[in-house]
């Protein structure tokens, strides 16, 4: 292999030094007059071609599937399944590298980062390389591991133990915190509470402590990720949590020693949202939701459980925000819902306000009135800009009773126009977040109840995937507009649209994307490879858009333009848009689109 060979081209990027000199030494050059067969359709191969200069026309039958050019490989399928499916033919003269196939057999089986390359659901493709382009990027701290951060001893005691001899014992072993044994549960106690039932409670130090025990324990293993137990912390809204090694208790691992770790952890914001007593409380804690991203995001940690997390962290200051600014007898009767894609809890960077109320039962409207101007105004200033569509607590349309919602719904499905259609698909993302939380499953029932044996309907409501072109061409080339290559528009709104229509004909109430992707499998809509593939796509999409908003943040140029992606973020992104135009020709099949 020519020393000016390309080893930065996918898939030879992930080889090492030695196994590229290796390579250089065993290829040839292989000279092809414009039609002429590279590879016949069925028919085993000998080499791993690399197109050199030329352009190589990929064929299934009469159809043509790709147009190949520069740096190109093919055929990769071939190599791992010994025979080409399709056929590969000069569109003009071309020069390809030729490496022997047992070579490259040799090397997939040796180098697990070059083996992804050559995997043939698109899916593993999909996650190995991305994953490879996080380590190119930079280390990763999250890549850590719970064992392998500081942890509290797993000391027990019994709950029939005094309180005296829990803070000796305590004292004894330098530690805060002692795990306790009741029968077969296990609890933990920490010197804050032994403390607090001595002064506080004037509980005699020779009662015992089982009393002051906290039983409402979290794990995890040992050997999880640290982002793990960040997520367990957030989502329990706990100080410390017990570490295991299978059923046996190994440590305790502490807020406290985690921030030594991570700078910036999202259960201290959880922490600061659950303390908050005013607005001003909680405008700190939106500021450091914000702040989380970016840090999170540089740490490595992957986008669904950025997602995961930022949206536990905003339903957290939604619902305090309700509680500050909402009477008490409202309280009572009304559910707060948000929607979008914090409904879905696929939020990221901050968005617009997507909220609404439901009511039992009509109240009194004075109060009502006052509330909805409060709660919309004080999330406005906590940074969360008013919804140009008006979703939001303020308007009337979306704080109702839940009859009147039930009617709407009867009313957007008769006359199903474009504003109907969207208010189904924004209500239909909705999740509870305080107040009556009951109301909500009632009122989405019906909503799913309206619509589902709608066949006209439900295929009208599919069709706005057709709003946006997905930026891919017949070869499979990346088509740019105006300069660009718009992800939410062509591949991120196709993906959550489409998986919500599929979700509503089958009465899924599930919210999240991938959630309601794994139940269309489930009931056999989707083949089991390609919901994996359009997993690892919409994951892969939501990734980069999320580093395009963080860049604009920082002030930098915040568009998708193909000229500055790596070859290999140029591969993902085709493969990822690949599984949207599939998902698409899908859609267009299942709800007979040519009917409009």
């Amino acid at each position: 292999m020519p020393k000016s060979f390309d080893a930065a081209n996918p898939p030879f990027d992930r080889l090492t030094e030695r196994e590229i000199e290796e390579l250089r030494e065993a290829v040839d050059i292989g000279y092809y007059r414009p039609g002429e067969d590279l590879i016949s359709a069925g028919q085993p191969v000998d080499s791993l071609f690399v197109i050199i200069k030329g352009e190589i026309e990929e064929r299934d039958g009469d159809e043509l599937v790709a147009l190949l050019g520069r740096n190109d490989s093919f055929d990769t399928r071939a190599i791992v399944q010994g025979a080409s499916r399709h056929a590969f033919r000069a569109r003009s003269e071309t020069l390809a590298y030729l490496a022997p196939k047992a070579l490259i057999q040799r090397l997939i089986a040796d180098n697990p980062r070059f083996g992804a390359f050559f995997y043939l659901d698109i899916s593993r493709k999909l996650e190995a390389m991305a994953r490879d382009e996080v380590e190119a990027r930079q280390g990763s701290l999250m890549r850590t591991r719970v064992r392998d951060l500081f942890l509290q001893p797993a000391e027990f005691i019994g709950s029939e133990d005094s309180i005296e001899a829990a803070g000796h014992r305590m004292r004894d072993i330098n530690s805060n915190t002692l795990l306790v044994r009741d029968g077969e549960r296990v609890g933990i106690v920490t010197g804050m509470n032994l403390s607090k039932a001595a002064v506080l409670h004037r509980m005699p130090i020779e009662a015992p402590v089982g009393p002051v025990v906290h039983y409402d324990i979290v794990s995890v293993q040992e050997d999880d990720f640290v982002f793990q137990a960040l997520l367990e912390m957030t989502k329990s809204n706990k100080r410390r949590i017990a570490v295991k090694r299978g059923a046996e208790f190994v440590g305790i691992l502490e807020d406290i020693d985690l921030l030594g770790f991570l700078a910036g952890n999202a259960q201290v914001v959880a922490g600061r949202i659950e303390r908050a007593k005013s607005k001003a409380d909680l405008a700190i804690a939106a500021q450091e939701i914000s702040d989380q991203v970016r840090t999170l995001r540089r740490q490595d940690v992957r986008v669904e459980v950025i997602s995961e997390i930022v949206s536990d962290l905003n339903r957290r200051l939604v619902a305090k925000t309700f509680a500050l600014t909402a009477p008490p007898d409202l309280r009572k009767r009304a559910c707060l819902i948000v929607m979008g894609s914090e409904g879905r809890g696929e939020q990221t960077m901050r968005t617009d306000q997507d909220n609404g109320l439901i009511l039992a039962e009509p109240v009194d409207q004075s109060m009502l009135d006052g509330f909805r101007a409060e709660f919309t105004a004080a999330l406005e200033e906590f940074g969360f800009p008013p919804c140009p569509g008006n979703v939001m607590v303020r308007n009337p349309l979306w704080s109702k009773t839940a009859d009147e919602y039930i009617a709407d719904f009867h009313r957007w499905v008769a006359a199903p126009d474009e504003n109907a259609m969207m208010n189904v698909a924004i209500f239909y993302d909705a999740a509870a977040v305080a107040g009556r939380v009951d109301l909500l499953p009632k009122v989405k029932a019906a909503l799913m109840d309206s619509v589902r044996a709608e066949k006209v309907y439900l295929a009208r409501f599919a069709h706005a995937v057709e709003a946006f072109e997905t930026p891919i061409g017949l070869f499979n080339n990346l088509i740019e507009k105006d300069g660009a290559l718009d992800l939410k528009k062509g591949g991120v709104f196709p993906i959550v649209h489409g998986v919500r229509s599929l979700a509503l004909e089958h009465g899924l109430a599930e919210t999240s994307t991938v959630e309601r992707i794994g139940k269309l499998v489930q009931a056999n809509v989707l083949r089991e490879d390609f919901g994996r593939d359009l997993r690892e796509a919409f994951h892969f999409l939501t990734a980069m858009r999320l580093d395009n908003q963080l860049a604009e943040r920082a002030g930098r140029e915040a568009v998708v333009r193909t000229a500055t992606l790596s070859s290999a973020q140029r591969d993902l992104l085709r493969e990822a848009f690949k599984v949207v135009k599939q998902f698409r020709d899908f859609l267009r099949r299942h709800y007979n689109f040519a009917m409009f």
